[in-house]
């Protein structure tokens, strides 16, 4: 997701508190950063504070919607009238959230417009014996709850999504990790290592050689 804030206390605490909640989160000041992310970047959703530097955050969503970008947005603001909730969701907004907030309601809120992104995940992802359900954040093997860390969640998440394919390492990194995060070379073979142990026997995640990783109740042979 993209957090576009200009108070950099604000900004700072309520990055944290998502990345804690398990999501990557880009951070931008301003439109003009605003807009350079969202043109290198698929965003699930991003989070604009509506009083920017540049201008009323408003506007500038009411473009993207123009120019049929159809990135789930929620607008932070201390514009707290009716008429300033209505014209927020009438020029292209999805939730509102008014300044002071509580952050677990803010986190509740962001995940709910992620999952109305166009790549939508289903519930609950099944592989084998492995259940995930990525609406409560909980996985299950062979009924047993497993205990995860939010980035293993992460990984897991999009593997299952796309159960049976292999998926690159740098799709991984740039799907589970923010432009914040340290990219030691060796993290996500590490994390993977930790996963693998954790999933048990028999093994579900699997190394294919000059890529990356596939989730698959079988391994491939040519894995």
């Amino acid at each position: 997701m993209l957090l576009v804030e200009d108070d950099a206390n604000l900004r700072f605490g309520v990055a944290a508190a998502l990345r804690a909640a398990g999501l990557a989160v880009d951070e931008a000041v301003d439109l003009p950063q605003a807009d350079e992310a969202l043109f290198v970047t698929a965003y699930d959703c991003v989070v604009f504070d509506r009083m920017l530097p540049a201008g009323d955050a408003v506007e500038y969503v009411e473009e993207l919607r123009r120019s049929g970008r159809a990135v789930p947005v929620l607008f932070l603001t201390a514009r707290d009238t009716v008429a300033d909730r209505v014209e927020g969701f009438a020029r292209g907004g999805d939730d509102y959230l008014v300044k002071p907030f509580a952050v677990p309601e803010l986190v509740a809120r962001v995940r709910s417009l992620c999952r109305r992104a166009p790549a939508v995940t289903p519930p609950v992802l099944r592989v084998g014996d492995l259940e995930i359900d990525t609406a409560r954040r909980r996985v299950r093997r062979g009924g047993v709850l497993l205990t995860l860390t939010s980035r293993e969640f992460a990984v897991l998440e999009v593997l299952a999504d796309r159960a049976d394919q292999a998926v690159s390492r740098a799709e991984l990194v740039e799907r589970c990790w923010d432009e914040m995060a340290e990219h030691r070379s060796n993290v996500l073979e590490v994390l993977v290592s930790q996963l693998r142990r954790k999933l048990g026997a028999p093994p579900l995640l699997h190394t294919v050689r000059g890529t990356g990783y596939r989730l698959a109740v079988a391994e491939d042979p040519a894995s």
